[in-house]
């Protein structure tokens, strides 16, 4: 009788463990379950409860609201997008169909030093519009730079840093996730590192991480490393290279020496990592290629200094020089206009082709001229491919190198933007994953999804576990593929089966749903 009462108590205790009592709101059936630690995966089913993963294992007699069969797919975390400028375009494009598709489930805006300001203001406009991904913020040295010293190119006063303090406290109290700097783009150019570590002291009184798009990623890179691990070392934060690269010819290899002095610093107690985009053409302004001085007091200055022949031409001077050994990549032929207001008939062609059709010869004389008078029109949105496929990879392949994609939230036919905004994650798993073997499938994710959330304390997210939040994605490792490319990037990745943000279906069946369960998400809260 004990026996027979003994079998019957762990009969209704394993039922109760399955889940029989109660059912689950979604269970993701036989899969292949990648905790996104870079463990070994294991053959499970993943059942989610009010918005969280209840359990992970055999929930084949379990109840559950929907079940849906992923046998011979691959159930990750959904991926962190650290550094993202969907900012941008997740209120006009709140399904933010390019990322779901990749099975990114959260974005951090606010990179490169510009944010939103106040921070609390867009997160509440975000919360209150919906979106079917989670997105944070860093805020922006250069945003709140500009609003306490425009953009003048001097030091701030006492009282204007202590101002500029206040700032980075009331943003680092309303949920920023740290400070993101862009001392390469006006006004950020104009700061000297002691500056930016006096603000990087706040955001570690919270908890916060600093981010910087570097003073330079080319020739002098080096010394912007070494910036970089300074401002951590001494602001007493976690500190990040961004979008780690090495442009321009000369460099190319370098970033042995780069990855070198992250080693250092690591050795010797600070905390720094990196992200990177898996390409070798970055995206952004005209100006990348005008020296910074001559961005001093704005666009309208600039057109005024362009007005004296003397300044013109030293400027010109500068561009040529970028165009040969930086950003330019050594030719016109390697700057892609990807977005351009006032004429959009150049948008798709490179200043190489605009040169020949003048029938000029393209070259980094007649570029420089070229940007010049591009750039009193106007100017223009920019791809420019200047890195080197060996430098991609090898800082790809660093331990503490993590994937961020420098996109955003677009749609079909907006401009002839950079392909990362469709394609980053998707082609990590393809190309460096599955074709190339520069990464196992379990370190890809770890670098997609856990990592970048343990680094930006993301509680709660980035790993498949009972209790965490139930943002998820289940893919196809053998077909994940991106499928678009430089000048015809407008194509959605393929592969991603189904992406669940805190437990809600975003994508079904490879279909956009429609939910918008996607939270604003602050340091410090749940």
């Amino acid at each position: 009788m004990a026996q027979r009462l003994l079998r019957i108590a762990l009969l209704l205790t394993a039922a109760v463990a399955a889940g029989c009592g109660e059912p689950y709101d979604v269970v993701l059936a036989g899969g292949e379950v990648h905790d996104g630690s870079g463990g070994a995966p294991r053959l499970a089913d993943v059942g989610v409860r009010d918005g969280r993963i209840a359990t992970v294992g055999d929930l084949s007699g379990a109840r559950a609201e929907t079940r849906v069969d992923v046998s011979g797919l691959a159930v990750v975390p959904g991926f962190v997008d650290l550094h993202s400028h969907a900012v941008r375009g997740v209120l006009r494009h709140p399904l933010a169909e390019n990322y779901l598709r990749q099975g990114v489930t959260t974005a951090m805006g606010g990179p490169d030093g510009g944010s939103p300001l106040p921070i609390g203001e867009w997160l509440a406009e975000f919360e209150a519009e919906g979106s079917a991904i989670n997105m944070g913020l860093m805020v922006g040295h250069g945003t709140i730079r500009r609003e306490v010293l425009g953009l003048e190119d001097r030091a701030p006063t006492e009282a204007e840093l202590d101002e500029m303090r206040a700032l980075v406290d009331q943003a680092m109290r309303e949920g920023a996730y740290g400070l993101s700097t862009g001392l390469k783009y006006a006004p950020g150019t104009f700061a000297e590192t002691e500056e930016v570590i006096e603000l990087a002291k706040v955001a570690a009184r919270y908890g916060g991480i600093h981010v910087s798009h570097m003073r330079e990623e080319g020739l002098t890179l080096m010394d912007s490393v070494r910036e970089t691990i300074r401002i951590g070392e001494e602001g007493g934060l976690p500190t990040q290279l961004t979008h780690h690269k090495v442009v321009g010819a000369p460099m190319w290899g370098q970033s042995t020496e780069s990855l070198r002095l992250v080693d250092e610093a690591v050795a010797r107690g600070v905390d720094v990592t990196i992200d990177q985009y898996p390409y070798t053409a970055s995206s952004t302004g005209l100006t990348i290629l005008f020296p910074g001085w001559s961005l001093a007091g704005g666009n309208d200055a600039l057109l005024e200094r362009l007005q004296d022949p003397e300044t013109r031409e030293r400027i010109r001077q500068e561009i040529k020089t970028n165009i040969e050994v930086d950003r330019g990549g050594g030719s016109p032929d390697n700057v892609q206009i990807s977005r351009c207001e006032w004429d959009r008939s150049l948008e798709g062609k490179s200043m190489g082709d605009i040169l020949r059709e003048r029938g000029l010869e393209s070259n980094p004389e007649n570029g420089a001229t070229l940007a010049l008078e591009l750039q009193e029109k106007g100017g223009f949105g920019g791809v420019f491919h200047a890195m080197h496929e060996d430098d991609v990879r090898r800082i790809m392949a660093h331990p503490r190198t993590m994937i961020s994609s420098d996109g955003g939230v677009v749609a079909p036919g907006e401009g002839v933007p950079h392909p990362r905004n469709y394609g980053t994650f998707s082609r990590v798993l393809s190309l460096y994953v599955r074709e190339a073997g520069l990464l196992s499938f379990e370190e890809a994710i770890r670098k997609m999804a856990s990592f970048p959330a343990q680094r930006l304390s993301l509680e709660g997210r980035g790993m498949i576990e009972e209790g965490a939040i139930a943002d998820i994605a289940v893919l196809d490792p053998a077909t994940v593929e991106e499928h678009g490319e430089f000048g015809d990037p407008h194509h959605y990745s393929t592969g991603v089966q189904h992406v669940l943000v805190s437990g809600v279906f975003v994508l079904q069946d490879g279909e956009v749903t429609g939910a918008r369960p996607g939270k604003a998400l602050r340091l410090n809260t749940p």
